[in-house]
């Protein structure tokens, strides 16, 4: 039979497979997180998906489920009533009660806030909200079955008019008899085993005594058990009596009328109805699987598509893995609280794995952690196992797991497996995942290894993949010369006699059946008599295994110190970083404080200045001039400190060259990874050191520090010409110099812009009446930063670009305010 990847899929848990595998504990335990009746019930006969696209549904719910609920958004469960047969009554006209129509509200309140709570999460939630939104319509009925209630669950008054009317005149009648009671009770206190009156089927009754009741007229309505009280409806009673019977006959015909219009209401969005509890449950179940992914630490697993097509391989070549567990682990004893050493498990379609080592060793749980995966998966269930899993859907799961005796056939325990083993040859094909516990245990040894070695063959041949468990020495054997066949065993502590339940791929088990039994407590004697029974092959080929286990599991510990090892690196390393990140933050800090600092001291500069100025543009007076002066000598020595403030270096473009020391001269341009511009090279000091200007801004920097401008340094400028006095004084004739200009290029726009207005701030100081700005061609962003702060400044008569001579448009020339 040919296997579709699509499918459809058959049963994938047959009797004997669901029993030997305990699936129903794991339906068990997903079923105790419901918080539904109705949730728990589907949990428990939770349906296995026929479709690969319904199976990638289910699992693509659950994990949005697990994902809401761990970022603390559970998806909300409710316990609704189970109302599958109230429903089918409504269906045929029937007329629910009040309890029932209750239970339709609350179910449809339920609803309601789940569609709420879904349509909020539908982008991160489409699956869930694809499968568990309800008909918005719904709230118009919940809206009319709400307002027919009161609080406390009876039948409001609000109901319907008549319901509302009748109730009055019932609460008139009842009023009018219990005043008329009181007053007979005053009236014929001396007749009376006591002063109260009280209800009788219906009737208003006074407790009469047995030896005065001749004397109170009336109908006697009943007795107490000692016969001393007679209760008594008082006869100038009995018609309002009447009337009160009348009147609770007609409330409660009323009140079913009402029942019967809200159950018609119901009816008329019946299937809406029906959905909305079967969504709840879905989505109940689905939250519950959530919880059981958290609990267990389950994973969701990939799932391939193509683990079963046959590409006409041969034996040798590989084949796509249709099930492998990243540190699997039997979900069950998780369960159970048992700590187990995960492992990893991978097999192929048309591929055996023989499972060999101790008794109790922990080869079925390897069996059953493989066949519990793929069954949970085929349920929309992620795996025990971590992340990066892959799982294929199997068309079925063969079991043949623990002892079996089958007394009313009259089978012996190896009879019923060679009849089980019969069934599954039967039903094996590509899609088929086949567990075989102990195969062909429980007869002469070697028949039974013979018989084991062929079933294992035919298996592999129609394309199952296949596990088996084994003592046997024969099948261990087999891997060493067909590629079909896998060998794994498993750990088992001789000091502690417990299992590992670890599985080793590539490394048959020694069965180790003399070293439990001397551990158990065998007399040596024996132990040594049954060590000359065994040929020297077997002896040889347990000792050769015993070997490899110790050397595998030397490698394991050696592997496991240098992991160790290396996460501790790695830790350290993440801690360094760390260190060397806050400390550049708390440097960072500091360079920000300074310049902050200075920025307003300069400003305060400014401000004196600006008021030198006004005074000296009028008729200053001697003392005005000396204040002028001391402000100009102020301005010159902050200028100067924010010449001289050392920066601290940033992280540098790794793009540039270094530079080599044996080029630097003065005039040199490089680039300054601490200002992320461009310097000129103004001075070369001793021990490596230089001094550098970018603009107006100075600093001293060392060589290392530098790197190259990625462009070949400049041309010697050419002599400036000398000019006369008169044409140095004709503001259109400027003469530039290193003191009047500022270089702004490589800075950002902003920067540029702060710059610029510190040249300014110094030049008035200085008293230059013209200052330029270089701030390059580029994308013109800097020019019109730049142009746009000088227009806008207080200090700025007017100004142009530069001349041919000057730089072209790469260059704005200034002149200042006096």
């Amino acid at each position: 039979m040919d296997y579709n990847p699509q499918g459809p899929f058959a049963d994938p848990c047959p009797t004997k497979t669901r029993a030997d595998l305990e699936w129903d504990r794991i339906l068990e335990a997903l079923a105790e997180r419901c918080a539904s009746r109705a949730g728990k019930r589907l949990a428990r006969a939770l349906p296995f998906a026929s479709t690969r696209a319904e199976a990638l549904t289910m699992l693509a719910e659950v994990r949005e489920a697990f994902e809401l609920a761990r970022a603390g958004e559970p998806l909300p469960s409710r316990d609704v009533a189970e109302l599958e047969d109230a429903l089918d009554r409504a269906r045929i006209g029937a007329s629910l009660a009040n309890e029932e129509l209750r239970a339709v509200l609350g179910l449809l309140e339920a609803a309601r806030a789940s569609r709420q709570y879904l349509q909020g999460r539908r982008q991160i939630a489409p699956t869930l909200f694809a499968a568990c939104a309800t008909n918005p319509e719904l709230d118009a009925v919940a809206r009319e079955l709400a307002a027919a209630f009161d609080p406390d669950g009876s039948l409001s008054d609000r109901a319907s008019p008549r319901l509302e009317a009748l109730r009055a005149e019932r609460r008139a009648v009842r009023d009018r008899l219990v005043r008329r009671l009181e007053d007979l009770i005053q009236k014929h206190e001396d007749i009376l085993q006591d002063r109260y009156w009280t209800e009788r089927d219906g009737r208003y009754v006074l407790p009469v005594r047995s030896d005065a009741h001749e004397r109170f007229p009336g109908i006697v309505h009943a007795t107490s058990a000692s016969g001393a009280t007679v209760f008594v409806e008082p006869r100038v009673l009995v018609e309002t009596g009447n009337r009160m019977k009348m009147v609770d006959a007609e409330v409660a015909r009323e009140e079913q009328a009402i029942y019967a219009a809200l159950t018609a209401r119901v009816a008329e969005d019946i299937e809406s109805v029906a959905a909305a509890a079967r969504a709840l449950a879905h989505a109940d179940v689905r939250a519950a699987a959530a919880r059981l992914a958290r609990d267990l630490d389950l994973a969701f697993p990939d799932v391939p598509e193509d683990a079963f097509v046959d590409r006409g391989a041969s034996d040798g070549a590989p084949r796509p893995t249709s099930i492998f567990l990243n540190g699997g682990r039997h979900p069950l004893l998780a369960l159970d609280g048992v700590k187990v050493v995960p492992s990893d498990l991978a097999m192929s379609a048309g591929r055996a794995m023989i499972v060999s080592g101790p008794n109790a060793g922990g080869k079925t749980v390897a069996l059953k952690t493989l066949g519990l995966a793929a069954l949970m998966v085929r349920a929309g269930l992620p795996v025990a196992a971590r992340e990066g899993s892959r799982v294929a859907l199997f068309d079925v799961v063969l079991t043949d797991v623990g002892d079996e005796q089958n007394l009313h056939k009259n089978l012996s325990t190896f009879s019923a497996h060679v009849q089980n083993l019969g069934q599954i040859l039967g039903e094996t094909r590509p899609g088929a995942l086949v567990l075989l516990d102990e195969l062909a245990g429980g007869t002469d040894p070697r028949e039974g290894e013979a018989l084991a070695a062929a079933v294992l063959d035919s298996l592999c041949a129609r394309g199952g993949t296949v596990v088996c468990t084994t003592h046997y020495e024969g099948l261990k054997a087999l891997a060493l010369g067909d590629p079909r066949f896998e060998n794994a065993s498993v750990g088992f502590d001789l000091a502690t006699m417990a299992p590992t339940f670890r599985l080793v791929i590539g490394v048959p088990g020694a069965s180790s059946a003399l070293a439990v039994a001397r551990r158990f407590g065998i007399p040596g004697a024996v132990l040594e008599r049954a060590e000359r029974f065994l040929t020297k092959e077997a002896v040889t080929f347990e000792q050769m295994v015993e070997k490899l286990s110790a050397e595998r599991r030397a490698l394991e510990l050696a592997r496991e110190d240098a992991e160790r090892e290396a996460a501790a690196a790695r830790a350290k390393r993440r801690e360094l970083d760390g260190e060397i990140a806050r400390i550049r933050e708390k440097e960072r800090g500091v360079i920000t404080r300074e310049g902050e600092a200075l920025l307003a001291s300069l400003r305060r500069a400014r401000e004196d200045l600006k008021a030198a100025q006004s005074r000296l543009r009028g008729k200053p007076t001697e003392d005005d001039v000396r204040a002028a002066a001391r402000v100009m000598d102020a301005v010159g020595q902050k200028t100067s400190i924010g010449g001289e403030l050392e920066l601290r270096p940033k992280d540098e473009p790794p793009a540039r060259p270094a530079v080599d020391p044996a080029a630097i001269r003065v005039g040199s341009r490089v680039y300054v990874p601490r200002l992320r511009a461009e310097a000129e090279v103004v001075e070369v000091l001793s021990g490596g050191q230089l001094r550098v200007a970018a603009g107006a801004l100075k600093l001293t920097t060392s060589i290392a520090e530098l790197r190259g401008t990625g462009a070949p340094p400049p041309a010697a400028a050419p002599p400036q010409r000398r000019v006369d006095l008169d044409a140095a004084a004709d503001p259109d004739v400027p003469i530039q110099t290193a003191d009047n200009t500022v270089d702004l290029r490589g800075l950002r726009a902003h920067e540029a812009v702060a710059m610029a207005e510190q040249f300014l701030d110094r030049s008035l100081g200085a008293g230059r009446r013209v200052t330029f700005f270089v701030h390059g061609h580029g994308t013109g962003a800097l020019r019109d930063a730049v142009r746009e702060a000088l227009r806008a400044s207080p200090y700025v008569a007017r100004l142009r670009p530069g001349g041919p001579s000057e730089g072209g448009d790469g260059v704005t020339v200034a002149w200042l305010k006096w």
